[in-house]
């Protein structure tokens, strides 16, 4: 049981890795870059990016993702059982409260990628048919679950990190 345990949790990391490097690539770097490329009349314009790069990127993305949080998942519950879930509360220590914490918002994030960031990207990008008014909203909505995910990943990796090595900010 505990080489399972050691390679689900470096299966984990890897996929942690993959998912929020991607979700810092997509908002630090593919955004402001699509922009730039729509606003630049003389360039090849963004096609390139929302053809070739974007559908693998997000490939890989939501399947990190899903890899992260079943791998994450199945470790929570191999170290602290269910209370994780429910936060510890009366129960366990403050390693189950932390824990679950972060488990909880890998859980919304991983809801925000395959419920509201996919479904969305791909009407932005012409996978399914969508009018502009269509691809409007469906931008507005990936981007605002996408900058929710960035914004939640610092505490879900610091409430993930405080469930082994304390809490110096408690």
């Amino acid at each position: 049981m505990e080489e399972l345990l050691w390679l689900d949790r470096a299966i984990h990391i890897f996929f942690g890795v993959l998912w929020i490097g991607l979700l810092y690539y997509f908002n630090f770097v593919q955004v402001p870059a699509m922009a730039e490329a729509a606003a630049d009349k003389d360039g090849p314009g963004p096609a390139a990016i929302g053809k070739y790069v974007a559908p693998r990127a997000l490939l890989y993305f939501r399947h990190a993702a899903l890899g992260t949080w079943v791998t994450g998942a199945w470790y929570m519950m191999a170290i602290y059982g269910h209370s994780a879930w429910t936060l510890g509360i009366g129960k366990e220590s403050l390693a189950t409260t932390c824990i679950g914490i972060g488990a909880w918002l890998g859980t919304i994030m991983l809801f925000n990628v395959w419920v509201l960031i996919w479904p969305n990207q791909k009407k932005v990008l012409g996978i399914v048919p969508a009018t502009d008014a269509e691809k409007a909203a469906a931008k507005r909505v990936a981007f605002l679950a996408s900058r929710s995910n960035t914004a939640m990943s610092i505490p879900m990796l610091m409430f993930m990190m405080a469930s082994n090595h304390g809490l110096p900010f408690f």
